[in-house]
């Protein structure tokens, strides 16, 4: 870390004060923002992007990668975890807003794609008031108020980008009965885009069974109601494999304790006695995991490693770096405990970037029918105009 000593007036420094306080962040954080946001509008005017998009709930930026890698530039992110704030600046040199919902929607720069990894929080269709309606019984503020969803809504009402991609748990659609999906689903019509959803499994791309779905949107004020869009892309035509993530020289501290290996083994029989399936997870090597998460710094259990000789290990952070996807140059920046939960709860870099070429594909298929439409809308009148004359 350098240092660096520069003098400015006392309006300036109430200034930079006063935003510092604002947005609940250091001066520091908020000069070293200013800075890199100068260095890279020097560079934008020279590299020119596709398409805007912002990265809504970004964890450690998987998503921004992905979109990043089909030409889009990020005008704006949010991410309220601190840890994960400091791994998304050591990687992009932007340190996320914190708390969306403290964000005015109008403040927010206009753009293309929304991003959004947003949390599964309870939804309640029953007893919503009619404050925030817009007019309606049950307007789609009312219906989500209270769930960070709520903060994706009012954002897409607000600055009515092109598309938006949503990511969520497989789970999403049987939650709570299905009255979850029922919710967001008829929030999303309500505003106006044409929805499409599927879920899909990244192990095409990484040697990883982890099944996500994923909700796309294209605005019908822009681009009228025939909008046809599936999920379909190239895959790899080799699958990856457990052996081709795993790195030669490992630290002993990742071999389990004697102690932690007698306790999983105990609990996995006694489960299997029961008939049930529950208990630690140690895939072969030219096969795939199970779905990394967020507990993996507790014990590891559900993917441990062979060792010869050895208890089993737990994988380290690089290697979950790489279970998802993310590049060799992608900085970890934070302790084990902290890495472990920032991977398991990230997205699979390559098959995110996929979809990103997808919706960007369809974006720009949808500009190009709109401008022929336009032409021959155009000579249509004029035409009509002739034939009056």
């Amino acid at each position: 870390m350098k240092q660096l000593h520069f003098r400015i007036d006392e309006s300036m420094y109430q200034r930079l004060t006063d935003y510092a306080n604002k947005t609940r962040r250091s001066i520091q954080d908020c000069m070293n923002e200013a800075l890199v946001n100068m260095t890279e509008s020097e560079s934008s005017a020279v590299q020119e992007h596709k398409f805007k998009f912002i990265d809504l709930f970004a964890g450690i930026g998987g998503m921004r990668l992905a979109f990043q890698n089909n030409g889009g530039r990020c005008v704006f992110s949010s991410e309220w975890d601190k840890y994960c704030q400091k791994t998304y600046y050591a990687n992009f040199g932007e340190m996320p807003v914190g708390d969306i919902r403290s964000v005015d929607e109008k403040n927010i720069p206009d753009h293309d794609i929304l991003v959004a990894g947003f949390p599964c929080q309870p939804f309640s269709i029953a007893g919503v008031s009619k404050k925030n309606s817009l007019g309606r019984e049950t307007g789609f503020l009312d219906k989500t108020q209270g769930t960070l969803f709520f903060d994706v809504v009012r954002i897409i009402n607000e600055k009515r980008p092109k598309a938006f991609l949503l990511e969520n748990v497989k789970n999403l659609k049987s939650h709570d009965k299905g009255n979850t999906w029922k919710v967001i689903e008829s929030t999303l019509k309500e505003l106006d885009y044409e929805v499409f959803y599927d879920i899909l499994d990244g192990q095409d791309f990484v040697p990883q069974h982890r099944e996500r779905i994923f909700i796309a949107g294209f605005d019908k004020r822009i681009y009228g109601k025939d909008i046809k869009f599936s999920f379909e892309f190239n895959k790899p035509e080799k699958k990856p494999v457990l052996r081709d993530i795993l790195m030669e020289n490992v630290d002993p501290k990742y071999t389990l304790s004697n102690g932690l290996w007698g306790y999983l083994q105990e609990y996995a029989e006694k489960h299997r006695l029961k008939g049930n399936g529950f208990g630690y997870g140690m895939p072969e090597m030219d096969g795939i995991t199970r779905t990394l998460s967020a507990r993996y710094y507790k014990d590891g259990s559900e993917i441990l490693i062979r060792q010869n000789g050895r208890n089993p290990r737990k994988l380290m952070p690089r290697e979950c770096a790489r279970l998802q996807g993310y590049p060799e140059e992608f900085k970890i920046v934070v302790s084990d405990t902290q890495a472990y939960k920032q991977f398991g709860n990230s997205v699979v870099v390559p098959l995110i970037t996929q979809i990103a070429g997808c919706i960007v594909s369809k974006i720009e298929q949808l500009e190009k029918n709109k401008v022929v439409s336009m032409e021959n809308h155009s000579d249509g009148m004029a035409e009509l105009l002739y034939i009056a004359k």
